[in-house]
């Protein structure tokens, strides 16, 4: 069974959530404060993490830093600020994905299980993608730069590989967004996919400014412009 953290201080909008999961089979803890949150993950585990923005001791984004540190857990945001600076903010500093309140309960459903399932999928293959310094290997799931660790979330991990697997190919927005939510309906638009791209390069780029690996080919789309080698 997959355990859900839902951080919610909105007693009644937290208790119908809880109910909504709980109802699809999953086990959820609820909490309602960054320090409740912080004490909770240091002892436990998730599989996914439903997190408010606005919190009564601090704020979502905080908390997502503090959580990055650690774990690549999922999170998705629960915001009713649906501006586009938030929304970036927190894609930015960590959060796979976002949904603004009032929210249609299937459609969160939807984004809770294609999240989970693509992160359980980063472990199936055993192949090791060389490029460059960039070492990609998929059967830890495990990225490299110059030997150092890389830490990516789970769609950084995801969409790193779909370029990494389409070496030298220009990709159009619309390809790249299907092939990262596995021929699934594009629920985020291109601004979000725009967001990624920036903060991979920023992990894996030298100059993140003049990228030599994900290039953008302006009006037309993206590639990886280095060769890939398997092992």
């Amino acid at each position: 069974m997959n355990r859900l953290l839902l951080v919610e201080d909105d007693e009644s909008l937290a208790l119908g959530i809880e109910f909504t999961l709980e109802d699809e089979g999953y086990e959820v803890t609820r909490t309602a404060t960054v320090e409740e949150t912080k004490s909770i993950l240091r002892e436990e585990n998730f599989s996914l993490i439903l997190l408010d923005v606005n919190l009564p001791d601090g704020n979502g984004y905080e908390l997502c830093k503090f959580i990055r540190k650690d774990s690549d857990v999922p999170i998705i945001f629960l915001t009713a600020r649906d501006d586009e600076a938030n929304i970036v903010l927190g894609l930015e500093i960590g959060g796979d994905d976002y949904i603004t309140k009032p929210f249609r309960v299937k459609e969160l459903l939807s984004r809770i299980k294609a999240l989970i399932r693509r992160n359980s999928k980063k472990l199936v293959t055993g192949n090791k993608l060389c490029s460059g310094n960039i070492l990609l290997d998929t059967s830890t799931a495990t990225i490299k730069k110059d030997e150092e660790s890389i830490t990516l979330t789970s769609q950084e991990y995801k969409l790193l590989l779909v370029f990494m697997n389409n070496p030298n190919v220009l990709m159009k927005r619309d390809h790249i967004l299907t092939e990262l939510l596995e021929g699934e309906e594009p629920f985020f638009d291109e601004n979000t996919l725009s967001v990624y791209i920036k903060r991979i390069r920023e992990k894996i780029e030298d100059n993140p400014k003049e990228p030599n690996f994900i290039v953008t080919q302006r009006g037309m789309g993206y590639k990886w412009n280095m060769d890939v080698t398997k092992e």
